[in-house]
């Protein structure tokens, strides 16, 4: 099942995931993890036979785009297309609710994942985190 994050115990799994992820797995700093955004942006929850397994978020951005940031999918559901299916759901929900495309800064090693998604890359690589990103932008059909 995947859903927009609608109470306390579903924003608890996704932060949960994203310090898994993020803080333990990529030694994010969490006062860096937890940010400014949190209460603006919709939160996305998948579940794997009711258990937490990936998240993601969008908020507004500018020129008419969506951001989406901190997708995320805990290692034993790595195999199962998590990050696309989140990833899909994110894309249509920003369509429905207006925005003309999302931009996201994509960690360098998946910068393909993307690719395939239909984002493009602008700019040079740069490091957020001390982790290599991409910009990269969807434009909507």
């Amino acid at each position: 099942m995947i859903k927009i994050v609608e109470n306390d115990i579903e924003k608890q799994d996704a932060l949960t995931i994203r310090k898994t992820v993020f803080v333990e797995e990529q030694g994010v700093p969490l006062e860096a993890e937890i940010d400014e955004f949190e209460e603006i942006s919709k939160h996305i929850i998948l579940y794997h036979e009711a258990e937490p397994a990936a998240v993601g978020r969008y908020r507004t951005y500018h020129n008419g785009y969506a951001k989406v940031e901190r997708v995320a999918v805990l290692k034993p559901y790595r195999k199962y297309g998590y990050g696309k299916k989140v990833m899909d759901f994110i894309n249509l929900k920003a369509k429905e609710d207006g925005f003309l495309g999302t931009v996201l800064n994509g960690q360098s090693h998946a910068k393909g994942f993307y690719e395939k998604l239909g984002y493009i890359t602008e700019g040079e690589e740069f490091l957020e985190e001390n982790i290599p990103h991409y910009h990269m932008k969807l434009t909507f059909s």
